[in-house]
């Protein structure tokens, strides 16, 4: 390291690291060497080098075991929105990155619709709803909590469905001849992970979860489902 420098020495380690990760040197899933060796590496004290860790921790590059060591993570995974309200699905993103899509089925239950859901399905105050709850992973890795809801008087038949490892909209199709073709409405903002949030996903109480609020409607232009998912904020990414 320079000390000559005008940018900090935490920042210079910081990059160099980074530099290593993108290309190539430390592989994704790599352990990298601890905080003594790194420390002794780049000839900085453990303060510095802790703080240059932390920092490529937040910004998705490495991620911390306990017990385990720091990991360099895997490629943070890019999926696109195509075109106009319509967005690529999780099972062919993970496809394109040569990565194999997972679920597992967290909770299926009937539950209250409602008021938004009842206003979206046109439903009454007394309606149900079938809610879904999954896991969403990519090659074994947690990604993001998948919450969906559809009507249950069209949708029962889910309570009977295997839902681990299949696609959702998938199953749909199959028992419904409903496939979704876009959404009317379609938010996304900021939030942090919940204790129970955390626990499901394997990451640390607080870290940064994108929420992505989707209404989706069917070939016919007809209601179909609400999605409600969290996903991990450092190992995913929309391209708008």
């Amino acid at each position: 390291m320079n000390d000559s420098k005008v940018t900090p020495l935490y920042q210079q380690v910081k990059e160099d690291i980074k530099n290593a990760i993108e290309q190539g040197r430390y592989k994704a899933k790599e352990k990298i060497p601890s905080e003594p060796e790194l420390s002794a590496e780049y000839s900085v004290i453990r303060i510095s080098l802790r703080r240059a860790v932390e920092e490529l921790c937040n910004e998705g590059y490495l991620i911390k075991r306990q017990g385990q060591g720091t990991f360099v993570s895997t490629p943070r995974i890019h999926r696109k929105m195509a075109g106009g309200n319509r967005m690529e699905s999780f099972t062919n993103t993970c496809r394109n990155y040569g990565m194999k899509a997972g679920a597992r089925l967290l909770s299926r239950q009937i539950v209250p619709a409602r008021q938004e859901e009842q206003e979206f399905f046109g439903l009454g105050p007394d309606d149900l709803l079938v809610y879904v709850e999954r896991l969403r992973t990519a090659d074994g890795l947690p990604i993001f909590l998948e919450n969906q809801f559809f009507p249950y008087q069209k949708f029962k038949g889910l309570m009977e469905e295997n839902l681990n490892d299949v696609s959702l909209f998938e199953v749909i199709e199959r028992i419904s001849g409903r496939k979704p073709v876009e959404t009317t409405r379609r938010t996304l903002e900021i939030t942090r992970a919940s204790v129970e949030q955390a626990q499901k996903l394997g990451i640390p109480l607080g870290e940064p979860l994108m929420f992505l609020n989707s209404y989706f409607i069917d070939q016919e232009g007809k209601s179909l489902c609400i999605g409600r998912q969290y996903y991990i904020g450092s190992r995913y990414m929309f391209d708008l």
